[in-house]
């Protein structure tokens, strides 16, 4: 049995694993590409912990990067690992060891909020950089939330009574939607028709997913999100709005009718990473807490510095 069907049994097995690490979502986002799984295990050889990952190659480089459309990987332990820090440390070695043997040129992943396998890490000589995501945990009391809320959302809610919120928005529209918004502010997709189309059919049979729009009288949509979740959290993964009807309020109805959903789904809401500050500064408003996650890398190759940095400034130009 090969070590991503030993993963697939093993979450199976699992009381918990986050959406963004099982095997159905790594098929959805990986498509095309290759991805695999790194084991750690006891003496009994029982997996103990476990870390997906994404392999690329470019020239005559390999590399490990998140998955798009993925804000959360990196090394995930059983329930019994994560209350002994010794056991952690040793599937954080073993994980480590197996790196160090792939011949990789730089290795990037984004660890889960509060992942004890952080500092095991950077005890290993990986780097780790603050990351922050804002989310709202209690949703049981919606009149308290939107009092919660900035005087600016609650005015734009105001703003918004004449627009109304849809669940069950098509993959095609929606797609095409983003793109138009997108294009009336100059800027590009950075992810394919065809990925959406999978990953929401791979989602919409587990049921894990929604698209949500805010729409006019008419059926126009102002504004939408794609949402997807688990036991634990739902992820706003990918809103876009309209720039010409800014005004609406559409963007703030948005939000709360997707809280309102994550509240029947008895799952905390999560904005999904809000690194931009302009975007922090938005979900602020809703009443939102920040939330503390880290990135691992290291540069097995300096040389690949030079490609990174390429990378970002092409991603820059699609902001």
């Amino acid at each position: 049995m090969s070590g991503k069907e030993r993963y697939i049994e093993w979450v199976g097995q699992q009381e918990y694993v986050p959406v963004m690490m099982t095997p159905w979502w790594l098929d959805a986002v990986c498509a095309g590409k290759e991805w695999d799984v790194l084991l750690a295990e006891n003496e009994e050889g029982q997996i103990e912990g476990a870390m997906p990952y994404l392999l690329r190659k470019r020239a005559w480089f390999k590399y490990i990067i998140m998955p798009q459309q993925t804000q959360i990987g990196g090394i995930w332990v059983t329930a019994e690992t994560t209350a002994d820090r010794w056991k952690i440390a040793e599937v954080c070695r073993q994980i480590k060891e197996q790196l160090d043997r792939m011949g990789l040129a730089y290795y990037y992943q984004q660890y889960l909020p509060g992942s004890l396998c952080v500092d095991a890490m950077r005890g290993l000589g990986f780097k780790t950089s603050e990351r922050i995501t804002y989310r709202v945990e209690d949703l049981s009391d919606l009149d308290a939330l939107i009092s919660s809320f900035s005087k600016n959302k609650r005015r734009q809610l105001q703003k918004s009574l004449s627009l109304h919120a849809e669940r069950g928005m098509n993959p095609e529209d929606f797609y095409r939607f983003h793109v138009r918004c997108l294009h009336a502010r100059k800027r590009k997709i950075n992810y394919t028709r065809e990925f959406l189309l999978v990953l929401e059919r791979k989602a919409r049979r587990l049921g894990q997913c929604e698209i949500l729009s805010v729409c006019n009288a008419d059926g126009q949509p102002y504004a939408a999100a794609f949402l997807v979740w688990d036991t634990h959290n739902m992820y706003y993964l990918i809103p876009c709005y309209d720039p010409a009807f800014s005004e609406s309020g559409a963007s703030a109805l948005l939000v709360l009718e997707a809280m309102k959903l994550a509240r029947e789904k008895h799952v905390n809401f999560d904005f999904e990473g809000s690194m931009d500050r302009g975007t922090a500064k938005h979900y602020k408003q809703f009443g939102s807490t920040p939330v503390v996650y880290y990135s691992v890398e290291k540069y097995y190759k300096p040389v690949f510095r030079l490609a990174i940095w390429l990378q970002k400034l092409r991603e820059w130009k699609y902001r």
